[in-house]
């Protein structure tokens, strides 16, 4: 089996900046266990924290109320996701005209998925074809701090590399200036995409997704559809543990926190955590690459 490079040096990685990504809730329940995440995180000083836009454009108003209630009741800094299905360029706008009115000065600009059993993506005649697009139309609208999406192993729907790279080139010519990495296994993976990036000219901060598993069926379904591949070592891993949580939480643990610390061996700097809105794992995580909750630093 061969396993990531895990060296990191002696010691924790210091200096280093994360953000967190949760969904908003569909229940009264949802949104209790989202709250216990963000109370958990939050004295780790994220340097954003967003929330998700569902396929098709599902969860409009129920992302729009978490961010707000996010920048109404915490310190922390929210990003909204925003992506240019299923509306038109004026449905859209008038979303980040809320958001601009509502405090919201952060938004994660994405093309977006389908909603589920529509088939292959086809933009609404009248809206944003494309993440480029919409990046563009929310510059125009206020000077919205922009974070666009990456794919370390190519997006889908991209004829070649060559294509990808310049489709996110078009994102950040618009205005982005950040793009966030598709989840991937193996911190090569994520190298060798900056390797590229940097060789085409692009400058911006590459941040690298990182995505705890602890249910390794239900990711391999999400990476088949998203088209990040799954590593023989890692379906070695989790072998066996299908009845067993506590063991997969301590694998994923240890799997992502060894993804993170060969990263920053190899000069990387931020990490973007896809929580699902579970804190513990994240929690861990930062631990172990030396992020303590500020009010700890500040009593010790």
């Amino acid at each position: 089996m061969t396993r990531p490079d895990s060296s990191g040096g002696e010691g924790a990685p210091t200096g280093i900046r994360v953000s967190f990504e949760f969904f908003p809730p569909k229940t009264p329940e949802m949104e209790e266990s989202l709250w216990r995440a963000i109370t958990r995180l939050a004295p780790l000083a994220p340097r954003f924290v967003s929330v998700t836009y569902g396929a098709g454009g599902s969860t409009r108003e129920r992302t729009h109320a978490t961010v707000v209630r996010i920048r109404r009741e915490t310190a922390l800094e929210p990003a909204a996701h925003l992506t240019c299905v299923g509306a038109a360029c004026g449905e859209v706008d008038d979303v980040a005209r809320r958001y601009w009115d509502a405090g919201i000065r952060h938004v994660v600009a994405l093309r977006g998925d389908p909603a589920e059993g529509s088939g292959k993506y086809l933009p609404h005649p009248q809206g944003y074809a494309l993440a480029a697009n919409l990046v563009a139309g929310l510059k125009r609208i206020a000077d919205f701090e922009i974070s666009v999406a990456a794919y370390p192993e190519i997006h889908p729907d991209a004829r070649s590399s060559r294509d990808d790279l310049d489709n996110l080139r078009r994102k950040i010519d618009a205005g982005a200036s950040r793009a966030i990495t598709q989840y991937f296994f193996g911190a090569e993976t994520f190298l060798r995409f900056r390797d590229r990036a940097r060789s085409a000219g692009i400058g911006v901060p590459l941040v690298p997704g990182i995505m705890p598993v602890t249910n390794f069926k239900q990711m391999v379904r999400f990476s088949q559809a998203c088209g990040a591949s799954v590593p023989a070592w890692l379906a070695d891993l989790f072998e066996g543990l299908d009845g067993d949580p506590e063991t997969r939480r301590l694998v994923a643990a240890t799997v992502a926190a060894e993804q993170c610390r060969a990263l920053q061996a190899a000069g990387v700097g931020e990490f973007h955590f896809y929580t699902l809105n579970r804190a513990d794992l994240t929690f861990a995580i930062c631990h172990i690459l030396g992020i303590r909750p500020r009010a700890a630093e500040a009593n010790s």
